[in-house]
């Protein structure tokens, strides 16, 4: 007769837990069958995505959307005729910042380059003293310079009270004396809100600005190169077109579903071009910036 095996304490506790994982895996992987028995793919480091067989994008081609807009008689709207005025940021990597400002209301244009700094001619790989920032070109009709700094504190990379390297610093770079007041008193608020820590931001005049390279303006948008190649987007356009602006945001999930279908006629965008756009937003929304 064989002797029943014995555990030790720690051994009942592990046997116990790897049971009720295997238990929750199985009830995960039959709560995620559709009611079509469509199965999905679920990622158990990430319970909150599930990636399923028959959600599948929209598909988008230059053939297909030229013969849209020829029917349609609808171009992209790259330029929009309307008074604004420059503000310009400097958050961290400014791929997120560019894209947090173009999905907002109010906002025309956003440009991403380098300012701040002593050096001529700066690249991204060879930068110098200068600092990543975001030149937004704004409605003030519709969004303030000081609705600007609260997007601008709420939303950095790093933080605001962390020594960082100068080319992810934080900085405000004022265009004239009412928005260095503005700027200045929103630092004192904000300052508040952070006892003990203090606020390391820079507030200094403007200088020369300098475009990134290409590839680095509407980081978000050029990763959909389908989409991105049915825009015409040249060099030029890819800093101040319009409709590249507010999708590079809408495309990273900033302003959320409602407020894209309140703004899609708006853009010049072909049918096909709105229902891929329209899903990517159905899928961002709500993930968050990053870089």
């Amino acid at each position: 007769m064989v002797a029943p095996r014995t555990f030790s304490s720690q051994q009942c506790k592990t046997q116990i837990l790897s049971s009720m994982l295997s238990l929750a895996l199985l009830l995960t992987e039959v709560t995620l069958l559709h009611a079509d028995k469509t199965s999905c793919q679920y990622d158990v480091f990430k319970p909150q995505v599930a990636t399923c067989s028959d959600d599948i994008a929209p598909s988008i081609t230059i053939s297909t959307v030229r013969a849209e807009q020829k029917e349609l008689n609808v171009t992209p709207v790259h330029s929009v005729n309307i008074a604004f005025k420059t503000a310009t940021f400097g958050m961290g990597c400014f791929w997120g910042a560019e894209s947090l400002f173009g999905g907002t209301q109010g906002i025309l244009r956003t440009t991403v380059g380098y300012e701040g700094g002593s050096k001529d001619s700066p690249t991204y790989r060879s930068l110098g003293d200068h600092t990543e920032v975001l030149e937004i070109d704004y409605d003030p009709k519709t969004i303030s310079f000081k609705q600007l700094l609260d997007l601008f504190w709420n939303n950095h990379e790093y933080g605001l009270t962390n020594p960082i390297k100068r080319q992810y610093m934080s900085l405000i770079l004022y265009h004239d004396d009412e928005q260095k007041k503005i700027a200045e008193e929103s630092i004192v608020e904000e300052q508040k809100k952070r006892v003990p820590e203090k606020i390391i931001t820079e507030i200094l005049p403007k200088g020369k600005f300098y475009p990134a390279e290409d590839y680095h303006q509407k980081y978000r948008l050029q990763g959909h190169k389908d989409l991105a190649e049915t825009l015409n987007l040249d060099a030029k356009l890819l800093r101040t077109s319009y409709v590249a602006t507010k999708l590079n945001g809408y495309l990273a999930g900033v302003g959320g579903v409602k407020q894209f279908k309140e703004e899609i006629d708006t853009l010049g965008l072909t049918p096909s071009q709105k229902e891929y756009c329209l899903y990517q937003v159905e899928q961002n929304e709500g993930m968050g910036l990053y870089c």
